[in-house]
């Protein structure tokens, strides 16, 4: 059985949202699945899970969320620990062109992350699609 990790953080609950998806279809797949708040998700932690979830809307001119998400974030890459880790990244916007999450990804790949395809964004709540496309990765995690 594969651990699963879903670490978000959510303002509106678009994302929380998104994070119930892929928790669902990570949980459908066989996973194991636990949930944290980025404040309760340190380095330390990753070697404990198969695969990461990490969720995060976008933010000011379209950056991770800069009180709880960006410092984890940063402490990771830092402690070099996501090299060869299976990773997926969700989030919500409701202006720009999903920038940060371009970006994201791109920190994901120079910290050496396995970054199973793009990250997984939709304006706003996430409709059937977004919620689908969650679902599948979450599932596409599991394994």
């Amino acid at each position: 059985m594969s651990k699963i990790a879903i670490v978000f953080w959510s303002g509106t609950g678009n994302t929380e949202t998104m994070a119930n998806a892929v928790e669902a279809g990570a949980k459908e797949a066989g996973a194991e699945v636990t949930r944290f708040s980025p404040a309760d998700f340190t380095e330390d932690k990753v070697a404990d899970f198969d695969a990461i979830a990490f969720g995060c809307p976008a933010m000011g001119a379209e950056v991770l969320e800069e009180s709880e998400v960006d410092p984890m974030f940063t402490a990771l890459e830092q402690a070099s620990v996501l090299t060869g880790k299976k990773v997926g990244l969700f989030g919500s916007y409701g202006w720009g062109d999903g920038e940060w999450m371009r970006n994201w990804e791109e920190r994901c790949r120079q910290a050496g992350a396995d970054l199973i395809y793009e990250g997984v964004i939709c304006n706003e709540a996430p409709d059937a699609a977004a919620t689908e496309a969650c679902k599948k990765l979450g599932t596409d995690l599991s394994h």
